[in-house]
């Protein structure tokens, strides 16, 4: 499955156009973005396609040098399940040396 990476979301589509999945980042100031939507269809859950959204995500917010609050709850939980990638998330911490 091919993602597009935008400036604030990377989502992939179908041959119809049509939003298949997707992970919303829109900027809550110039150092911070705000993760408040993960969507995966229906027809394609239980693939990893979020957890991969949300590496994609992790991985471009880290580049471009900027901070993370998860917003939505599929984000904190999945940021709690994966301690690793907290490093840039301001407010889910599970381990407190990181």
């Amino acid at each position: 499955m091919d993602m597009i990476h935008e400036v604030d979301k990377i989502y992939a589509i179908d041959s119809n156009g049509t939003i298949i999945a997707i992970v919303d980042f829109p900027a809550r100031d110039a150092q911070r973005v705000d993760i408040t939507h993960v969507f995966v269809d229906e027809s394609l859950r239980g693939q990893g396609i979020a957890g991969k959204l949300m590496e994609l995500a992790y991985s471009d917010i880290k580049n471009a040098g900027k901070r993370i609050v998860a917003k939505c709850p599929f984000a904190i939980a999945w940021f709690k399940k994966n301690p690793t990638y907290q490093d840039i998330v301001i407010n889910v911490k599970t381990n407190p040396s990181v």
